[in-house]
C-alpha cells in the first residue's frame, strides 16, 4: 500500500526529548502499547510555581547507567495503566516534545519503573498517531 504522506519507521528508533535534555535515546516502537512509557527512577510529586509536576531521576544512557539526568515537568494526568506482565499500577503523566528524524510533535509520556526492560522507553501507537507506518523487520529508518 503505497502512502506518500506517512513516514515509515523501523521497531526501534533514537529519538530526542528536548525538554528533558535528551538529545538520543533509543527507543522501542510499540503499536500494542497504546501510550509512551518512559523508565525513571526517584518519582517525587512536588509543586514548581503553583503547578503540580513531577520531579524524576532519568538515564539517558542505557549503556552507561551512571549517567543520570534530574528532570521535572508538570503532570499533565494520572493514569491506571495495565503493563505487559498483567499487573495494573498508577503512572504520572507528562507531555513533552519529542523529536523523531525530521518530525517534531509533542506526546504523552507514562513514568514507570521499567529497569526490568530492554528498553528505556516504549513509543506508543498514541504518540505515532497518523504520522508514521511501522516496518517490524526494520530499524533506524526515521532517525537521522
Amino acid at each position: 500500500m503505497k502512502n506518500a504522506s506517512k513516514v515509515i519507521i523501523g521497531r526501534l528508533e533514537s529519538i530526542a526529548l528536548p525538554d528533558l535534555a535528551i538529545d538520543e535515546l533509543q527507543v522501542r516502537v510499540d503499536t500494542g502499547a497504546k501510550t509512551s512509557s518512559l523508565h525513571v527512577d526517584n518519582i517525587k510529586k512536588s509543586i514548581v510555581d503553583g503547578v503540580n509536576s513531577v520531579t524524576f531521576d532519568l538515564h539517558p544512557d542505557v549503556h552507561n547507567v551512571d549517567t543520570m539526568q534530574q528532570c521535572t515537568a508538570p503532570i499533565s494526568d494520572m493514569r491506571k495503566v495495565k503493563s505487559s506482565n498483567g499487573t495494573t499500577e498508577q503512572r504520572y503523566v507528562i507531555e513533552t516534545p519529542i523529536v523523531l528524524g525530521e518530525e517534531n510533535w509533542s506526546i504523552e509520556i507514562t513514568l514507570t519503573d521499567r529497569s526490568d526492560m530492554s528498553y528505556l522507553m516504549l513509543l506508543g501507537r498514541e504518540a505515532l498517531g497518523k504520522r508514521f507506518l511501522v516496518d517490524p523487520s526494520k530499524v533506524f529508518l526515521g532517525s537521522k
